[in-house]
């Protein structure tokens, strides 16, 4: 999913979950709001999440994120998207408030 397709979902209020899996100091720093939940803790914790929930997640430029989105699927998750690009694309095409690093 592109950062647009993200934009327009939440513009929409369409029921969808936000799942950042940067490390904390990151998700401080800058983020769109969501779960954090580090990929570094995945393992350990993907059971605080609902697996009913359409999710979609993000990472700095889509690399971990897109490994928790295969770790979530292989556990029955249905609805898991990567977000292409990460907060970095999303700091430079839709707010570019949001901090980049």
């Amino acid at each position: 999913m592109t950062v647009q397709e993200l934009k327009l979902k939440l513009d929409n209020k369409e029921t969808i979950q936000i799942l950042d899996v940067r490390e904390k100091d990151e998700f401080l720093f800058a983020n769109i709001g969501g779960t954090h939940l580090a990929l570094s803790e995945l393992a350990q914790r993907y059971q605080e999440l609902d697996t009913e929930k359409s999710w979609v997640v993000l990472c700095h430029h889509g690399m971990r994120s897109a490994q928790a989105v295969a770790f979530l699927r292989n556990l029955g998750f249905l609805d898991v998207q990567n977000i292409a690009g990460g907060i970095e694309a999303w700091s430079l095409e839709i707010d570019m408030k949001v901090p980049r690093y």
